[in-house]
Parts: structure tokens; sequence; C-alpha cells
């Protein structure tokens, strides 16, 4: 019956709801009756699309939130909202607070944190050289997909990206990848991807020089965080994404927009490939 209604609210406007129930074998007051439900349940998950997006947002700067100071926060920003609910909202994110109760050791593989090399110089002299990376959430309609990328600090270009519908160590391997073999520093906050056995390992095999943010600290990371704040106000709040395929066209967009026509102040006006191609003429 679900399919039926879903297709009479389809048809609905070119032919009359009576016609159409009586051709699916369904009664008006069913349909009336289901409609009034799938009304309600679109307004809780479009609520419940929102508070996961304020709760990405705390855990991003608040990582070593739980559920319960979670829902202090989001009590604070006038969202009122009970545990189950935060606790639930937090599970299907995938997110939890970083600290952890003690547990027996069992071999455990102990999480790899790097010194904090860059130490917010974010200033280069030279293309590829240093480097920072993130991941953020991109809102699709009522769920989330997740971009990574890296931004070269000689001139912030946007040197490799990609997108997921998992925020995993897959999504940060494959970014990291598209840099090839190079001595530079790779800068990321300590988000579980980033203090693995095996991202660290793929970094010595480029040659790259892992560094840490300290924890939850994200101005040790600032520059990307900028970038994703441009991406996010100037494109995608703007287009909104229907689903990964045009939220993959609307970032691909972006990039080539922002490396080669988007001007800034700090390169003189000039975007970041103008800016790199003036300095190598």
């Amino acid at each position: 019956k679900q399919t039926r209604f879903r297709t009479i609210e389809e048809m609905s406007c070119k032919y009359a709801v009576v016609m159409l129930c009586e051709i699916a074998e369904v009664s008006r007051a069913g349909y009336y009756k289901w409609k009034a439900t799938e009304k309600d349940r679109k307004v809780r998950v479009e609520q419940d699309a929102d508070l996961k997006e304020h709760i990405l947002a705390i855990h991003r700067i608040r990582p070593y939130f739980g559920y319960k100071r979670m829902r202090t926060a989001l009590r604070k920003e006038g969202l009122q909202v009970n545990t189950k609910k935060v606790r639930r909202l937090m599970r299907e994110l995938g997110i939890r607070s970083v600290i952890r109760k003690k547990r027996p050791f069992v071999g455990r593989k102990p999480s790899i944190v790097f010194n904090n090399v860059l130490n917010r110089q974010f200033a280069a002299d030279e293309a590829r050289k240093k480097y920072v990376t993130d991941i953020t959430y991109i809102r699709v309609v009522d769920d989330f997909i997740y971009l990574s990328v890296v931004l070269d600090l000689y001139n912030n270009e946007t040197v490799a990206w990609e997108v997921s519908e998992r925020n995993d160590l897959d999504l940060v391997l494959s970014t990291v990848k598209q840099l090839g073999i190079g001595d530079a520093i790779l800068h990321s906050d300590q988000g579980f991807q980033y203090t693995t056995k095996t991202y660290a390992n793929l970094l010595q095999e480029q040659g790259l020089t892992g560094s840490h943010s300290r924890r939850g600290n994200c101005f040790d990371n600032a520059c990307v965080e900028s970038f994703f704040s441009h991406l996010k106000t100037e494109k995608l709040y703007l287009e909104k994404p229907r689903d990964i395929a045009h939220a993959r066209k609307l970032i691909a967009e972006y990039i080539e927009f922002y490396n080669t026509e988007r001007f800034q102040k700090k390169l003189g006006d000039l975007s970041p490939v103008q800016y790199r191609e003036s300095i190598a003429a």
C-alpha cells in the first residue's frame, strides 16, 4: 500500500484523488491518513538533519564531548533535545567522544600522534612543501557525505580531494595518495583516521612528515577550515546538492573556480594558480 499511496501522491497534481484511489484499490481515508503520517515523518527527518548539522559542528570544536555534554551544548544554542535522541543521532553519524573509559589491554594498537611540526606557520616559501588536510561534512537533503581535501600552503591551492559516503580511513588514504612522493609536511587534526599506523606508513612511503594539531584546537588547522567555510557559503548553501553525484559536481566546480579564478588578498589579488604561475614565470 505504501507504494500505491506514493504513486497517488505523485499523480494527484494531474488527476483526481478519488479516481486514483479507485484504480489503486485503496480507500481515500487510508490515503489521507498515510499522507498526514508521511508529512510528520518528513518533518522529523528534516529536524533530525538540522540537529545532526549542529552536532557535527560542535563535535569538530569539542571532540571530547559525549552525548550528555553534547545535549548541554545544544541546549545552550536554544535546541531542546533529550539525551536519548542526541545519543541516537551521534550513533547514526558515527561519532563519539575521543575520551574512552579505561579497558584492559587486549592487543589494542596505540594511536600515533605526531608533534605539531607546522605550529601555525601557515606561510610557505616553496610549492608542495607544506600541506594541510582535513575532512568536512556536506549535507545532501536529509543525509550527509564527507569531503577530504589537501591544501598547499604556498598558495592555498587545493591539490587533492575526495568525496565519500563514509567518514573512514579509506577516504583519507585515497586523498593523500593523490599527492605522490615528495619531501613535505602534511598537517592534520588528531581525527582517528590521521592517528592510525596505516596512515603513518603511507606518509613514510611518500616521504611526507606528519604533523598534528593539538587536541580539540581547530585554530591549529585554520587554513583548511577557512576553505571549507568558503565552499559552503559560496556554493553548497546556495545550490544545495540533491545527491552525492550532484554534490561531487558542485564541489568540483567550486574547487576549479577557487584554484583558477577566486582571487585572494594575501596572494596579491591573484587566484592560487595565477599566483603560482606568476612566480614561476
